[in-house]
């Protein structure tokens, strides 16, 4: 069954300055509708490097649902497990400036629960099949105690990426029982309620190995945008991986694909380092385009030694 993904889908609606971005004035531009949502992003990435995963999640029944549904399944998805319900996707609205970042944001959630419903039916076959698990941790906190549950059960290991880190950080007992948790540099700050904006990568490096011993977290990556990224081990290993140097266009799903390369790495016996170098590499393929996923990989471009099917 290859990696299983667990969260949600998204429409992203982004407007793109063709100049200078003024917040207060009426900027001229482009506007468009792409594929969304963080786990939904993941799932894309780990398909777009000829793995074969597997996605638990909600689309709406609405044409916009189906395109979604029907894009995973092209490239090789397992859609087994996604289920169609009304309002069952989010929104996401989001202004980038002309740098590639974004300016302002509004999202509208959807109803996780249906996902409850269907681990509480199907969960043992799911797990029991899977190499790994990315969870969407933010999902409601039923969903994440019954992902950490099966997990245990089946002897999966569970990496962790989040959408909303207030919410997250509500579930800090949760992120004793993942394999590894990776998250942005203003999360991190929300978790451990600190501001690490001004931080270098060896303070932050430093930082995060002494909190992740105080939380006994057993592993937690932090990305830095264009520092890269920094990296603990409960065991005590720590490090910093540089980011490639590349022209950003939309620095959307940038981080998917991070955390998408990383669990790859992970879930097929690369080391810590080794699978960091592997999502940054996704995320510099994702940031030069306006699309939230990487382009097709070959594993082998990857170091992975896997057979593609």
């Amino acid at each position: 069954m290859g990696i299983v993904v667990i969260g949600t889908a998204f429409m992203d609606v982004k407007g793109f300055p063709h100049d200078i971005y003024l917040p207060t004035g009426r900027n001229v531009g482009r506007v468009e509708y792409v594929h969304g949502g963080v786990a939904r992003n993941v799932v894309e990435d780990i398909a777009n490097v000829e793995l074969r995963p597997t996605y638990v999640g909600i689309v709406d029944d609405t044409p916009l649902g189906a395109a979604i549904y029907q894009k995973l399944k092209n490239h090789k998805v397992n859609v087994d497990y996604v289920l169609t319900v009304p309002n069952g996707m989010g929104t996401w609205l989001a202004v980038f400036d002309n740098n590639g970042d974004v300016a302002g944001s509004i999202s509208s959630r959807p109803n996780f629960m249906p996902i409850l419903d269907l681990l509480e039916e199907k969960g043992d076959e799911i797990f029991a099949n899977a190499d790994s698990i990315v969870l969407q941790i933010d999902l409601a906190k039923e969903i994440v105690k019954k992902v950490i549950e099966l997990a245990d059960k089946h002897d999966k290991k569970v990496f962790a990426l989040v959408s909303n880190m207030s919410i997250a950080a509500e579930r800090r007992d949760f992120l004793k029982q993942l394999d590894c948790f990776i998250c942005n540099q203003g999360e991190a700050g929300i978790l451990f309620v600190d501001d690490y904006s001004e931080k270098t990568p060896e303070e932050l490096c430093d930082i995060i190995s002494e909190n992740v011993n105080k939380a006994n977290i057993p592993s937690m990556i932090v990305t830095m945008g264009g520092e890269g990224a920094v990296y603990a081990v409960l065991d005590g290993e720590k490090g910093i991986c540089p980011a490639r140097k590349v022209h950003v266009k939309d620095t959307t799903g940038a981080g998917d694909a991070f955390c998408a390369g990383v669990s790859i790495g992970l879930t097929y016996g690369k080391s810590m380092a080794e699978a960091i170098e592997i999502g940054t590499h996704l995320a510099a393929s994702v940031i030069t385009s306006s699309e939230n996923v990487c382009p097709r990989f070959l594993p082998e471009e990857l170091g992975l030694n896997i057979k593609v099917e």
